[in-house]
Formats: C-alpha cells, structure tokens, sequence
C-alpha cells in the first residue's frame, strides 16, 4: 500500500551552460531516499508525492525542488565556490565517512572522472601517475613478473600494501616474484584485472593499517570503491601506440547501471583490452653468432690468436648472418604482449525487516606472451640446431585467471549496524613455453611447445562486523564503537608441468651433458608439487570519538591466531586537532605485522637465470625444505640451518597538518617513519664456488640456490605534501590545480640471520654465505629501487563542453649496485625526469564525448646503462686487458639500454578516447 502511493519522478540535471552533471545527488528531502545522476545527468526516483527534492553536486549550489505533483524535473545548478573535499571511509570503522582533511590519517581520492582523464588504461599505472606515494612499473624479460606488475606505497614492497574492494580485503596474485626486479620475493595483489569502467572511486590511506584490518598493512590501503549509482549505459574506447610505431593499445569498456525498484541497484561493468608488446632493445654485440662460443665470443686455442684471424673469423661469421638473415636485435626489451577480459558487478537489495543483501565481484581472463633471452646458434648445450639451426627466441605464455566473489547482509539491530559478508578470491598463472627446445631430447624433437606448470592462490574470508555512533556520552560529544571478527583460509598450489618440460633427457655434447627442461622455463616437477593451506582467526575492536568540538581520537587493537605460525597483537592510537577553524594537527602511532605468505613458505622451482651473460640452472626452494633447515653437518641431507618464517613487525608513526583557505584551497603535509624488523627477504643465489653451498647441494642438477629467510630489519622514513585549489572562474569555466609529492627513504639498519652456518662462514669473498644472504645488489634494490621522491603537478581547465588536462611527474632518482663490490664500477644512479601528460577534451553532444592526448609529451627516456667500450662487435683485440667483454657493464651484450624502475621505457604514447552515454 505504501509503494502504491509513491511517484516516480525523472528528470535531468545540468550545469549553468547545460552541460550534463553525472554523479550529481537527488534526494528526497528529510529521508535517506536518493540517487545518484547517471552520465549524462538523468536521474529516476520513487518519493512521496507532496516530497520536496534536494540536488547537489560538487562545485555548484544546492537547490531545493518541491515537487508539487510533477513528474518530471530538469535542473540547472548553477556554479558555486564551495567546500569539494571528498568524503571517505577507508582508515576508519565509523558509521559515517569524513572529509579527507578531517581524518586521523592521510588518505589520497581518486575519482572516477580522474581515472579516464589521461592515457592509463591499468589501475596500477592510473595510480603510480595519480598517487605521488604509489609506485608501479612493467618490467621485461622477468619471467611471470612480466605479466604481473610489482607495485609499492611509501617506497616499501607488494606485499606491504593491503588492497581492499569495497572495504572487503582482496586476495593476493599466485605469482611469487623471484626475478632480479624491484619487489623481488615479494608476493602482491593484481590491481589490472578491476577493469576502470567499474570503479567509483579509490581511496589510498598512506598510514599503517594493520590494528584495522590485519595482515600486509604495514604501509597502508588501497580501497576501490566499485560504483554504486551509476544509471543507464555509459561505454568508452581508448586507441593509442608509441611514436616508434609500437605498443599499439586498444580499450573498449561499458558500465550500465540500473535500479531494482525502489529497493536496490545493479551495477555492471565489462572491458576488453589489448595491449601489444614494445622493443626497446639494441643489436647483439656477440663478436660471433654462428662460429664462436660461449655466447658469441671468439674461441680459445690458435683459431683466434691474431687481431687478423679474428677479422676474418668475424667477416665470415658476418656472412653467414647475411646469408641466414639473422637479426642481431635478437631481444624483445620491452612490456609484454597482453589482452585482457573481464567483467565485475555490484549490487544491493532491501529484503524487508530492514535486511539489505548485497554481492560484488567478477572475473578476469588475461593472457600474455613475452619473452626471454635469445639462444644464439652456437650455445650448443641449449638448443637443437636441426630444429632451429639459427637459434631461437623463446617465449613465456601466461593465462591469469581471476575470480572474486563478496556476499554479504546488513541490518540495523537495536542501533547497531551489523554487517556479515563472506569473500572469496581465486588467481590463477598458468605458464606455456612456445618456439622453444628441451634441449636434452634428442635433436630434431618434434617438441616446441610445453606446459610448464600452473600456480593457485585461492582465499576466503568470513566477516561480522558491528558499529554505533553514540551521541551525548557523558563528557564525549560523540563515541563510534565497531568491533567484530575474522575467519581467513588460504591455499596455494603448485602442478607440475608436462614431463617434458623438466626432464633431462641424456643427450650429451661430446661429454657435457645438456641442459634440462624447455629452454628459458623449465617446467614445475612433481618434486616442486604442493597443496599447502592455513586458517586465520581475528577479532577487533574500534573507538573513534570526537572528544571535544577539537579533539578527535581514534583507537583500535587487533588480535590474530595463525594456523602455521601463531598469534599476532597489533594496535593504534591517532588523533586530530582543531587549532583553529581550517588548521588541524594530526598523527598517530602504532604496531602492525605482515604474515609470511604461503608462497613464500612453499614456493619450489628450478629457473634458468643469466648471470653476467652466462646461463644458470638456479633452484628456489621452499623454507619447509632441508636444503633449507636442516643443519649442516651430521648425516642426511645438509642444509642451512634457517629458522622457519615467522610474521615481520612493524611499527609506525605519523604526524600531519591539515589547512583549509577560502573553503576552496586545501593542504596536507604528514611525515612518517615505518621500522619493520625480521624483513622477509629472497636471498641471492648461493653458488657451488662456495664448498659449503656444493655439499649442499651435492648431485642436484643445478648450479645455484635461494630461498627465502627473515634476514634485515629497514626504517623507513618520508613525507607526503599534497595542495588543491578548486576555482570556479564564470559560469562556464571552473579550474582546478593540485601540486603533491612524496619524498621517502629506506635504510637497512641491519641484517639478523638465524642460521650459524651462514653467520659463521669464513670464506672470502663474495662467495661468503653471510654476504650471499643479503648482498649490495639486493641491499640497492630495497633502499634504492623505486624512486625516493615523486612531485605531481596538475592543472584543469574547462570552458563550457571544452576542457584541458596537463599533468607533470618528477620521477625520482634510482640507483643500482652490483653484488661484487669489486665491481662496483658498474653501480649507476639513474637521475630524475619529468614526464608530462596533455589531454583536450569536448563533449560533442550531451552522448558523446572526445578525448585526444600523449602520455610522455616530450619522449623522455631514463638515463641509459653505461656501456664499456669493450663490448663491441669490432673489438678484435687479443690483449686480455683490451679484448671484447660483456661483462663489464650491465647492458647484456649490448642489448639492454634502460632500467625499467622509474617510469619505464616506452617514450611518447599518443590516444584518442571516445565516451558514450545514453
């Protein structure tokens, strides 16, 4: 009978020049009953007939609307200088969101209209452009890293940084990294399979988050907010590649959005994307191709002893080259080829009695294909000159499959909003080897694909949670209290390939045996097969007041019980103070842990690696395993001796100043420190030079070894700066400047192995076991591999449907060092660049919207590796000291020219967009 009375009223808000406002409110004054405008300002609403309507929008007048028995409604807001911070709700469990300068804790928000504006079509690289404290870049030729980028938050590692989807914790990737990039051993979340059109928003709070929400919050919380309030279709399509003609990118995505009655929304979204591969590598600068060895360099004995025999045997190699058509720029350097598909959704429903249900979710199929180090026609014991007598490029073909689900209900039971939810997560990597050999089987092996193996992460999580706001409590003008409990269950699972893939098959080279499995990814063996799983109990408790018209507190504790290593306390205190209306004094300090991930516990396989430009069989071996933990010396297996992995501890302290000028001018300045101690780490391999590591490893069929350890304890130290200025200049034009930066560094303030067989080898030199641990290169790679300052300075301009975006990025400087410190001359330091984005938009009609613009206006490249003159095609010196080597730079024979940390290597990027909403 109720909803028999109601009306629909529909309608259109616009802006003063009758531009659409999407995402403008429309709320039926004195209830909680509201929409939100869809893209191109339509809106539907079932009210009250006598009802009086309320429509805001940011950056214009609120206007009060009585319906007076109509139906339908246009509004025309007209522009107005006002507050615009942004309402959040991540770094808190109270029941209603605050301003973004009214928080205890620093949080970054990325909107929706923020997400589409430049040429970013992945959710990580939108961030590393957007948030100054965000870091990620795509590497090459890093195996499954390739197809799974690293990403950090305050110079710290993947795995630090806890990833939300709708306040709901969002599982990890499957994927271990254990390659020599930034986030090496580390364990992250897969942000590029959410496809942007389904995004509301996100949120990045830049403070330790563990006392709220556990584990891996140690530098703080990315929380995509999926829409809610979108109505009717919206769909764009972004084209763009490089000016070298290259890395060709194609989007196609579509929102729609509906209401179920007056009770519920649905919201679905799709996306389609192609991303094609980019090479930015130079010429093989191997002397030989076809007639030398040892990677192309010119043969021992009386065959090359003279400058002239070595023209001549370059001449006739050169020949051959000709002949074959070979080409020498043998390497893809450069991101890997990928497409991309998948769909997410987002709904609620009121079932009656006050329940809501709600579900979100999707699923993403992505596959990739990049490559790996070219075998030269001449490395015999890697290839089958009958199957590829010119050699091979081989490649790395990954399906990534990701599923999520989150269910849930709320309710309202005698003032406490109660909130059950279950989420469930599932990643997926499933590697194939194409155009490549085992080249162990015998030559002319039909073979060139193989199945390498799979690897899964699958998590679900069951939450209650429970919150009031309490008003007049005694001395408090206002208490939130929310406490309420976790129950977490993961595993991982590794399946090995097809037998093929890992086998050696005997063939020899005269007496020297071949190497094993297909060539550049041997397969996972069932030696390396593991189905391994852990459960989790957490219970929270959460108290945020406003003490006084001043003064805001906020206090939490957490207690978790792992089912493999035990319990973990953790908790925060934080508070905010009014000084005087527009400047507040913020800051909070608190404990906090990240659990050893069950990749890193159980992660096994054997990977070919070069090493100064010469192949090695390197097996990474599980913390459970005895190479691991047994003791050395005695009988049975030997082993190092390694304590098992145990959570890292944090501990976290902030302070801040919030400012607000003339309602449309805000500023943030909050420094931080973050000590974490029992770092986890992957250590360098550890090679058969040392005799400890050779009795190790005894007949084992590889070179070299890792694993993981709790090996150093960091500090890490910084301050993040972040100013708006929100303009409003006539009715037709509005303009926005934001300038942020951050500005951090990591320290390793010491290293605490657990093994005293490491802690007491005497052997000089880099072999040293304790040096192997954790040597400089590692060491570099954590205090220096990701830019230690990033400044983003951006500008909006619009006039009627006409608008202007520019943006430019200070990516900070990087440094890199050998593991020798005999070598330390190839150390490099990469100096800092500007890159900068240009976007002109017009809404052509209220449909249709263009968008043309360039990532990277003026093709800025980071510096390039230095490359020693010796290694040169036309070095034919025999002298030892002047003779050609590739080892004395980093550039792999010449072939790499850039390090991939700052902003990559893909130079100007031009696109064009097109959005569509009906």
């Amino acid at each position: 009978m109720a909803q028999a009375q109601k009306a629909t009223v529909s309608g259109r808000v616009v802006g003063a020049q009758g531009e659409a406002l999407p995402g403008s409110t429309v709320l039926e004054r004195g209830t909680t009953n509201g929409t939100s405008t869809g893209s191109n300002g339509e809106f539907s609403l079932s009210v009250n007939p006598g009802a009086t309507i309320t429509v805001q929008a940011i950056g214009y007048t609120t206007q009060q609307i009585p319906l007076n028995g109509r139906t339908t409604l246009d509004v025309r807001l007209a522009a107005a200088a006002q507050d615009l911070n942004e309402v959040v709700v991540t770094g808190s469990r109270a029941t209603e969101g605050r301003s973004n300068i009214l928080t205890t804790a620093p949080v970054d928000v990325i909107s929706a209209r923020e997400i589409k504006a430049f040429a970013q079509t992945d959710v990580a690289q939108i961030l590393s452009y957007a948030a100054p404290s965000f870091q990620s870049t795509r590497q090459t030729i890093s195996d499954g890293t390739d197809h799974i980028d690293p990403a950090s938050l305050r110079g710290l590692g993947p795995d630090q940084v806890l990833v939300l989807v709708n306040g709901k914790r969002r599982h990890n990737s499957a994927l271990v990294n254990i390659n020599g990039t930034v986030g090496r051993g580390s364990v992250g979340t897969d942000l590029n399979v959410i496809p942007t059109a389904s995004i509301k928003r996100i949120e990045v709070l830049r403070d330790g988050a563990a006392a709220l929400y556990g584990s891996d919050a140690i530098a703080g919380v990315i929380n995509i907010q999926l829409k809610d309030d979108s109505t009717g279709v919206t769909a764009s399509s972004t084209a763009g590649q490089t000016t070298q003609n290259d890395g060709s990118v194609f989007q196609a995505d579509v929102n729609v959005g509906t209401s179920l009655g007056s009770r519920g929304f649905l919201d679905l979204s799709g996306q389609f994307q192609n991303h094609d591969y980019f090479n930015r590598g130079l010429s093989d600068t191997a002397p030989l191709i076809y007639l030398g060895g040892n990677s192309g360099q010119y043969p021992g004995g009386t065959a090359a002893d003279t400058e002239q025999k070595r023209r001549d045997l370059k001449a006739q190699d050169d020949a051959l080259v000709a002949q074959r058509g070979y080409d020498r720029n043998n390497l893809r350097v450069g991101s890997a080829a990928t497409r991309n598909i998948g769909g997410f959704l987002n709904a609620g429903y009121q079932l009656g009695a006050g329940f809501e249900a709600y579900v979100s979710g999707g699923a993403t199929y992505r596959t990739g294909k990049s490559a790996g180090f070219a075998r030269l026609p001449n490395q015999l014991t890697q290839i089958d000159l009958i199957s590829f007598p010119n050699g091979f490029l081989p490649f790395i073909n990954t399906t990534i499959n990701d599923q999520s689900v989150i269910t849930g209900l709320r309710k309202t039971v005698g003032g406490f909003a109660v909130d059950a939810s279950n989420t469930f997560g599932r990643n997926q990597v499933r590697y194939d080897i194409s155009n490549t050999v085992n080249a162990s089987l015998p030559q002319g092996f039909a073979q060139r694909e193989f199945y390498a193996g799979t690897l899964t992460f699958l998590q679900n999580t069951t939450n209650l949670g429970v919150a009031r706001k309490f008003t007049d409590l005694g001395p408090l003008a206002t208490l939130n209290l929310a406490f309420g409990g976790e129950y977490r269950r993961d595993q991982f699972q590794i399946e090995a390939g097809e037998r093929n893939s890992y086998i050696n098959g005997g063939r020899l080279i005269g007496t020297t045996p071949t190497a094993s499995g297909s060539q550049v990814f041997p397969g996972y063996q069932p030696t390396d097969e593991v189905i391994r799983h852990r459960t989790n109990v957490a219970g929270y408790v959460d108290l945020e007041s406003d003490v006084t018209e001043k003064l805001l507190v906020h206090v939490a504790g957490r207690v978790e019980n792992y089912s493999d290593f035990g319990s973990s306390v953790s908790g925060q205190a934080a508070a905010r103070f009014s000084i005087f209306d527009g400047l507040a004094l913020r800051g909070s300090f608190g404990n906090g842990f990240r659990a050893p991930s069950l990749q890193q516990r159980y992660f096994t396989n054997v990977s070919t690696q070069f090493i100064s430009g010469v192949p090695n069989q390197i097996l990474t071996v599980n913390n459970e395993n005895p190479v691991v933990r047994n003791g050395f010396g005695g009988a049975g297996q030997q082993g190092f001796g390694v304590a098992p992995l145990k959570q890292e501890n944090s501990h976290n302290y902030s302070l801040g100043l919030t400012a607000r000028v003339a309602r449309t001018a805000t500023l943030t300045v909050d420094a931080y420190q973050i000590d974490i101690t029992d770092r986890i780490v992957l250590s360098s391999s550890f090679t058969r030079t040392n005799p400890t590591v050779s009795t190790i490893l005894g007949t084992l069929p590889v070179s070299r070894v890792q694993f993981f350890a709790n090996a150093v304890n960091t500090r890490t130290q910084g301050i993040d700066i972040v100013a708006n200025e929100r303009l409003v200049l006539s009715e037709k034009s509005r303009l926005t400047l934001t300038a942020a930066a951050n500005f951090n560094e990591t320290v390793v303030r010491s290293f605490n192995s657990t093994s005293t067989t490491i802690n007491n080898d005497a052997t000089p030199g880099t072999t040293n076991l304790q040096n192997t641990l954790f040597d400089r290169q590692q060491r570099a790679r954590l205090e220096n591999g990701n830019p230690r300052s990033k400044i983003n300075l951006s500008a909006n301009y619009n006039y009627g449907i006409l608008g202007i975006e520019a943006r430019t990025v200070r990516f900070g400087e990087v440094q890199t060092k050998d593991a020798d410190p005999t070598r330390s001359f190839l150390d490099q330091t990469y100096a800092a660049k500007w890159i900068t984005d240009l976007t002109l938009s017009a809404q052509v009609t209220k449909q249709v919207g263009l968008l043309v613009g360039v990532n990277n206006l003026f093709d800025v490249y980071p510096d390039r590796l230095i490359q020693n003159p010796r290694n040169d095609p036309n070095n034919f010196s025999v002298d030892p000291a002047q003779s050609y080597s590739s080892s004395l730079d980093n550039t792999n024979r010449g072939r790499f020219v850039y390090n991939a940390s700052q902003f990559g290597f893909q130079g100007a990027y031009y696109f064009a967009r097109v959005n569509v909403a009906f």
